[in-house]
């Protein structure tokens, strides 16, 4: 099993949900974020006064798959959160060694 972290555009929340729920992948979290990569920040004019942004809003969605699904959700976000300019995003994967689910106790891939 894998954890799949993806750091995204707000506005593309939703368009990567739908293209994630159709590779099969039905639950995830989702968090609101703040951070900058190359984009390192921006300027605003608030009532007359300029200031520096440092800290850019982002979504970050976590997903636990199967090793055999990991490929084509990486491809899902991908293609989804793609807008081909900075600040698009990161993916992170990383190995899972255990899941259980609560309510029931299963573990597993049987708990995902």
């Amino acid at each position: 099993m894998k954890k799949i972290e993806a750091v995204i555009k707000p506005f593309k929340l939703d368009e990567v949900r739908e293209s994630l729920s159709e590779v099969g992948i039905t639950g995830l979290t989702v968090t609101e974020v703040k951070g900058f990569g190359r984009q390192k920040g921006h300027t605003e004019l608030y009532r007359g006064a300029e200031y520096v942004v440092d800290f850019l809003p982002k979504i970050k969605i976590e997903v636990i798959v199967a090793d055999e699904t990991i490929e084509r959700a990486i491809e899902a976000i991908i293609k989804a959160a793609r807008t081909g300019k900075i600040g698009d995003g990161k993916i992170f994967v990383m190995p899972i060694e255990q899941v259980v689910r609560i309510r029931t106790g299963e573990s597993g891939e049987d708990a995902i």
